[in-house]
């Protein structure tokens, strides 16, 4: 396939903010691809080279973006850079000015530009920044001028065309059963009708379920294209390959979580530590993070403890790691142990210095069977059978009780409190366990003004002594329904300017350098990546960000280096926060 094609969809998409229209253009596009082209296809709509879960990144800082550009086109690429604050567009503008002077063009082909973007994660050692330069400039110097700017756009993996996982779920539908449904869609009206309407959510629910348990639309997209619905059923849940973990949304107190989850209900301590999502097959144990990312390495301990303590041939556990002192023996805050998390040496000594304890609270997977359906209180029993020999301070199922007595939930909450965890978790006893979505199944209770994890998403150069320093930034929260993340102030305020005390305006600065997306003077825009957790004094309503709520007196407690953008603080948090204090509601 011409890869002109799809730059074709990428700019139909890019010029639509509605998310019906953008599902019609995907679909469309989708039922012309050849199956043989289609997973690389599906990854490159969102904008990757490779699924998520995936520990392989192509890893292209801005700087040898530039370089790449100036060498295919024989033009300086920084000033058009700064002008436009937009590298992509920069390419763009560039390849423009390059075409018109060689008359030159040659037609790229999706393998080409997915080949070559692949490669560029896979180098390493001396050579390496020439080598992906080459790759990058090599096809720049065969692309038209709009497809510069979606192979820049992809190689720093900020697509900004608005796809989010439901558009791309939609799209897969409409395309491969729309027929069966009966679906029509208008684009001039953007009305979708669906006559069979029973249909249509059954198609909807089998992918979305498929997708839960392999998180790559493109492994769907390609069986669909070739099997049908039947070939839905041929996805199965692997050890090995991390599925997005529960999300729980936060009740207002524990009247309100009894009313959200039902009576009775099953109540745990909500530990200020450090989710793990545990994988063991054949003996291998795998270790990832709420992101996906794969710390198997750094957390020696756990893995000894999870191979002594769980019985079981293959399984998936969820669970939370959390940190104590190796003195007093008592519970301490996550941030105390957060520094494991990217350690790369020094392994043992850190486990020594900040040990951790290991929660289990759900499992996912057992001997083969998929067991996300089963009710909480199946899985629950099936748990504490795996658990051959609870330990404290080493491996343990999550402290639970189970009540329909509030006063009881109440003590049970202050219990937890009182122990130095965050809150309690409340979950109905019939829930199964649903993948990245946040659903009634459960829900968390914690003390009414909790910090509110956002991600940065621009900043600000600063002045006189800080001038070398990225100095005030801008924080969004994410909203559910749009899938984008909307602003809710700036912060600047607890972070240090020496290393050593803490979260600094070096290492903040260090980090987002390489995804920075724009500039305008003195203003950057940053790719949503790196998530902070933030204390304010309250939630004001506010029509300066797009939120519509501000942070008063925000500041910095943390970095929260293992959530994803997608599990930050949603805009219906927010609305709960603001409802809730002072006595609101």
């Amino acid at each position: 396939m011409k890869y002109a094609e799809l730059v074709g969809v990428y700019n139909k998409l890019e010029n639509t903010s509605k998310r019906l229209e953008k599902a019609y253009h995907l679909s469309e596009f989708l039922k012309k691809v050849d199956s043989a082209e289609l997973d690389k296809v599906m990854l490159l709509v969102q904008g990757k080279v490779f699924p998520s879960w995936d520990e392989r990144k192509i890893g292209v800082a801005a700087r040898i973006l530039i370089k790449a550009i100036q060498t295919s086109t024989g033009i300086n690429a920084e000033k058009t850079w700064r002008e436009t604050g937009d590298i992509g567009k920069a390419a763009e503008k560039l390849t423009a000015c390059k075409e018109q002077a060689t008359l030159f063009s040659q037609e790229l082909s999706v393998d080409k530009v997915f080949d070559n973007l692949q490669k560029l994660a896979t180098l390493e050692g001396t050579g390496t920044v020439d080598k992906k330069i080459k790759l990058i400039s090599e096809l720049l110097t065969s692309a038209s001028p709009i497809e510069a700017r979606y192979i820049i756009r992809t190689t720093i993996e900020e697509l900004r065309v608005g796809l989010g996982e439901g558009t791309i779920r939609d799209a897969i539908v409409w395309a491969y059963f729309g027929e069966q449904a009966k679906i029509n869609y208008s684009v001039e009206e953007n009305k979708l009708k669906v006559e069979n309407r029973g249909e249509y959510m059954k198609y909807v629910d089998a992918v979305q379920e498929a997708y839960d348990v392999v998180n790559d639309f493109s492994i769907i997209a390609k069986i669909v294209k070739q099997k049908g619905f039947e070939g839905l059923s041929e996805i199965k849940m692997k050890p090995g390959i991390p599925i997005k973990v529960m999300l729980y949304p936060k009740a207002k107190g524990i009247e309100d979580a009894y009313t959200i989850v039902g009576k009775p209900a099953a109540l745990e301590y909500k530990y200020d530590g450090f989710r793990m999502q545990i994988h063991k097959k054949n003996k291998t144990i795998k270790i990832f993070t709420r992101r996906l990312e794969d710390v198997t390495a750094q957390f020696p301990d756990v893995c000894e403890y999870v191979s002594e303590k769980i019985e079981g041939e293959s399984f998936i556990i969820d669970s939370e790691a959390v940190g104590y002192d190796r003195f007093s023996k008592k519970y301490i805050a996550f941030q105390h142990i957060s520094q494991r998390i990217k350690r790369k040496y020094d392994i043992e000594e850190m486990a020594k210095r900040y040990p951790v304890e290991l929660n289990v609270f759900d499992v996912i997977y057992y001997n083969g069977e998929n067991l996300i359906k089963k009710p909480f209180s199946e899985r629950r029993k099936i748990l504490v059978s795996m658990i051959k020999e609870p330990e404290y301070l080493k491996l343990k199922p999550a402290e639970q009780v189970m009540t329909e007595n509030t006063a009881d939930a109440e003590s049970f909450y202050q219990k937890s409190l009182d122990a130095g965890n965050e809150g309690i978790m409340v979950k109905n006893l019939q829930g199964i366990y649903k993948p990245g979505a946040r659903v009634g199944y459960g829900v968390k209770v914690k003390p009414t003004m909790e910090t509110v994890d956002a991600v940065i998403t621009g900043a600000e150069w600063g002045e006189g002594k800080r001038s070398a320093w990225l100095a005030s930034f801008i924080v969004a929260v994410r909203n559910t329904e749009t899938d984008e993340f909307v602003e809710i102030g700036r912060v600047g305020t607890g972070i240090k300017e020496k290393s050593e005390e803490g979260v600094s305006f070096g290492q903040l600065t260090e980090m987002l350098k390489p995804i920075i997306i724009k500039e305008e003077g003195r203003i950057v825009q940053i790719k949503p990546e790196i998530v902070i957790e933030l204390d304010y004094e309250e939630i004001q309503k506010s029509p300066t960000y797009s939120s519509g709520y501000a942070l008063r007196f925000p500041r910095l407690v943390n970095l929260r280096e293992e959530r994803s953008p997608e599990e930050i603080t949603t805009l219906e948090d927010i609305e709960i926060l603001y409802e809730s204090q002072r006595g609101r509601g």
